[in-house]
């Protein structure tokens, strides 16, 4: 079964993690390569201008497969080299994958991101949470550390501290908390999350196409960048703006009192 749909309405794909009974595991081969072909495909359509992450039944992604990683097969089997090369080539693509995704992506938690479910979570731009989510890095607790980048990524989004908590105690956090701890922008009730999703998207959507990609790369570059680096960017990427249809769209909206109508051009 491929780990993942890819559904589109209107300018926004949805990306269904679904193995539902084995609540969403990932790490079996071709893992990788599934979601780099579902992320190229939304990389390569222009009229797409926002996707959410979501879970298929009662989880988001309760992480790696534990049964495999028990019985030394899959991604878990060979030496410690076989083992590090299917991190690198088939678990990590799947984080790649959606790292690089050009357009805003929402997570839509359902339930548990646990370990590598939670890395997914964290990838996302923007992160809205049922009432029955719980977050969990929970490696330290199978004698792993953690294998996905998550080291680099909580810290970003809860801060060093509490990562730190959350990595050093394999705690469980529940939504209340995750919202609390800025994980999540929001809480609703299970039947509402996705239509929440959606409506957040469909905002989301409402922005020029071009200068919506852009921004999410001024985003991630800004990470890295000092501030002069990220001033020139900033100069360099306006620029273009300037010359775009969008531009002169959403100047001529604002004077004239009337909602903008973006092409992407």
């Amino acid at each position: 079964m491929l780990p993942l749909t890819l559904s589109t309405t209107n300018h926004i794909a949805t990306l269904t993690l679904n193995r539902p009974d084995s609540m969403n595991a990932l790490g079996q081969a071709g893992d990788g390569e599934a979601f780099a072909a579902a992320c190229d495909a939304i990389n390569a359509n222009p009229a797409i201008r926002c996707a959410i992450l979501t879970g298929a039944g009662r989880a988001f992604s309760a992480g790696g497969d534990i049964k495999a990683m028990r019985d030394r097969t899959g991604n878990f089997a060979g030496s410690p080299a076989d083992i590090a090369d299917g991190y690198r080539n088939n678990i990590h693509r799947i984080l790649r994958a959606l790292y690089g995704l050009r357009v805003p992506l929402i997570a839509a938690i359902n339930g548990p991101a646990i370990g590598l479910g939670g890395d997914l979570a964290c990838l996302a731009d923007m992160r809205i949470a049922s009432t029955s989510a719980k977050f969990g890095v929970t490696f330290l607790k199978l004698g792993l550390v953690p294998g996905d980048g998550g080291t680099w990524l909580l810290p970003r989004v809860i801060g060093e501290a509490r990562a730190a908590e959350l990595f050093f105690t394999g705690h469980v956090i529940d939504a209340a908390t995750m919202q609390e701890w800025g994980l999540v922008s929001r809480i609703v009730e299970p039947d509402a999350l996705l239509d929440e999703a959606h409506a957040l998207a469909e905002k989301v959507c409402a922005m020029p196409p071009a200068a919506l990609r852009q921004t999410k790369m001024m985003l991630r570059q800004g990470r890295e960048l000092s501030y002069e680096g990220a001033l020139e960017l900033a100069a360099s990427t306006q620029g273009l703006m300037h010359h775009t249809a969008d531009n002169a769209e959403g100047v001529a909206a604002l004077i004239e009192k009337r909602a903008p109508d973006f092409t992407g051009e």
